[in-house]
């Protein structure tokens, strides 16, 4: 199926390279994605998108041209609908979207409710484009909000976001039922969020202080004591990496040096991960250069998250 996904703009690339977990991405305009998408259904695990919508068509930013493309759609649904309308970056249309939303609804055949419609339209526009789908999915992205780490039961400063954390798990293009590692696993944040789609989380870090409060977050969790430079798991065992290496500020390391830590524990990763399937790292440092002597970078990514602190994000695989 051919969806629209409107994304959530806080990165400017991570919202449509996460797509990938659910389907390919045949064309980008600011904030939405068109996608080829053969099961619809496994978008809901998305972080940075907003809304799902079946691809119905596509016009000029303009009333006239949504006219035009609505009189060739021949829009005729059973049961009630409504029209919501969405402006983002760069569009030249100057109509307001509660104007849109009444130009367009009075094109439609039907009964209009807007409290609880049995069809929803929505007409995205960005850049140069109108696109217009029908609502399959919203994103429960408060769902998310909802977990915040300072609210479970064992917590520990600078311990990454839901949102952050289910991006990467996405990003690892890993699927419910398999293997997915972190061997810096601190408080279980991304097996958490591993966890909650199905994935099979398994963790493992030095500090047994975070191992007992990983259990305490997530209860039954697969947790052990482990050097992350020699990982007591055996090779070619994990379907995907995920992990968030320590900055050596306010965690401690027990290897010589940051760059022996990150060298030592890649050079695990590799060993542990299937052929072909993929590791996502976090550093605040620039390693790509290491990162490329054990794996292949697939990408790298940047996200400011405070003045002192941006977060290197590494796609690799092996």
């Amino acid at each position: 199926m051919k969806v629209i996904c409107l994304l959530s703009g806080e990165h400017p690339i991570l919202p449509a390279k996460e797509l990938e977990v659910a389907g390919t991405v045949t064309d980008l305009w600011p904030q939405v994605a068109l996608m080829d998408c053969p099961d619809p259904a496994k978008t809901a695990r998305l972080a940075q998108t907003h809304l799902v919508l079946r691809y119905l068509a596509t016009c000029e930013p303009t009333l006239d041209a949504v006219k035009s493309m609505l009189a060739d759609l021949d829009l005729s649904p059973d049961g009630t609908f409504a029209v919501r309308a969405k402006k983002v970056c760069g569009t030249p249309i100057e109509a307001e979207p509660p104007t849109i939303e009444r130009f367009a609804g009075g094109l439609i055949g039907g009964k209009v409710s807007l409290t609880a419609p049995d069809h929803e339209y929505h007409l995205v526009f960005s850049g140069d484009r109108c696109f217009c789908g029908e609502l399959l999915l919203r994103i429960d992205r408060r769902a998310m909000d909802l977990r915040n780490p300072y609210g479970r039961p064992f917590f520990h400063p600078g311990v990454m976001m839901p949102r952050m954390a289910r991006t990467l798990v996405n990003l690892s293009l890993a699927e419910p039922g398999e293997i997915l590692y972190d061997p810096f696993c601190g408080t279980g944040g991304t097996m958490l969020e591993a966890d909650l789609i199905g994935i099979r989380a398994y963790g493992s870090d030095t500090d047994r202080a975070m191992l007992i409060g990983s259990r305490q977050n997530l209860p039954g969790a697969e947790v052990l004591a482990g050097d992350a430079t020699c990982l007591p798991v055996r090779s070619a065992a994990v379907d995907a990496v995920v992990s968030d290496l320590p900055y050596g500020q306010s965690v401690p390391i027990i290897a010589p040096s940051l760059e022996k830590l990150y060298s030592g524990s890649l050079e695990e990763i590799r060993r542990v991960l299937k052929p072909g399937r993929r590791a996502v790292i976090v550093t605040h440092q620039p390693i790509g250069t290491i990162a490329q002597e054990y794996l292949t970078v697939l990408g790298q990514y940047e996200q400011r998250v405070h003045k002192s602190l941006t977060r290197r994000i590494l796609v690799l695989e092996k």
